[in-house]
């Protein structure tokens, strides 16, 4: 939302933690009472929720988005969800009220968002996918129509897929430079321009490096896409044993306590001397 209000548009806002709303406010944004109220005001709705539960009470719960909406409106959901429930509640929604329904997940991390350049990959009708371009102009430095409703999340998976055993190959790649003895933090200026650059190797690796756990993204919710993942590949057939040991690495993460913890910290597995968790009982 900050990246709407610096481009002189005037948000209207909610979010079930009202403080969350006090620096949206104060940069120019407008809160609102409940979800429909928001909606009433509005032609674009806006969705980015933890999990699948909390986006159908957003949506359908009392004072809920579908109880203001209509066909002049387009609710564009940025959340990770299940494609099957993407589906789903795009049907329920164009049923209720004639409000089409954009599947949109978002990858790039908050640096994106701030700069406008977030890659979004998007589900629905291809005409009410232009209808949002004045969304895609401002949030995204690429957003691509995948299909029909459900094709976002189901490309979401397949980047959460890259994402996540990407990270679990840098930390154990780390945890390697450290123990051989080489300069571990030259390792993304040595291997740029070659076939084992990444942004996440430039961005993510230093961090490893330096011990740098400020939250980028959390163990917990990443957990949950990779369970998302295994649902879906269970669903066509698809063999996933590489993504499934990376999933055995967070559910270890969540069950020692480190759910709040950035994705990074994987490493320190690899290090062998895990963090404390962050209380103990």
């Amino acid at each position: 939302m900050q990246r709407l209000v610096a481009q002189g548009f005037a948000p209207v806002v909610w979010n079930r933690d009202r403080a969350k709303l006090s620096p949206l406010v104060a940069a120019g944004a407008v809160a609102a009472g409940s979800p429909a109220e928001l909606t009433a005001q509005v032609a674009f709705v806006i969705t980015c929720v933890s999990d699948g539960p909390a986006l159908e009470s957003v949506v359908f719960g009392e004072r809920g988005v579908a109880s203001a909406g209509s066909s002049n409106k387009i609710l564009i959901d940025m959340s990770t969800c299940a494609p099957a429930q993407a589906r789903d509640l795009a049907a329920r929604l164009l049923t209720r009220c004639d409000m089409p329904w954009l599947d949109a997940p978002i990858s790039g991390g908050a640096p994106a968002a701030r700069e406008g350049r977030m890659a979004i990959m998007v589900g629905g009708d291809a005409a009410v996918f232009e209808r949002a371009r004045p969304i895609w102009d401002v949030l995204a430095s690429r957003a691509t129509r995948m299909g029909p409703s459900g094709s976002g999340q189901a490309t979401k998976m397949i980047n959460q897929v890259l994402v996540s055993t990407g990270v679990a190959v840098l930390a154990e790649a780390c945890a390697l430079a450290e123990r051989a003895g080489i300069d571990a933090a030259m390792i993304p200026h040595a291997l740029a321009g070659g076939r084992a650059d990444s942004r996440q190797l430039q961005e993510m690796f230093p961090k490893m490096v330096a011990s740098d756990f400020s939250i980028t993204g959390r163990a917990a919710l990443l957990l949950k896409d990779l369970e998302l993942i295994h649902d879906l590949a269970r669903q066509v057939g698809s063999p996933m044993p590489v993504t499934a040991g990376v999933t055995e690495s967070y559910r270890k993460m969540v069950a020692d306590g480190w759910g709040d913890r950035d994705n990074c910290e994987l490493v320190r597995y690899y290090r062998g001397v895990p963090a404390k968790p962050a209380f103990e009982i």
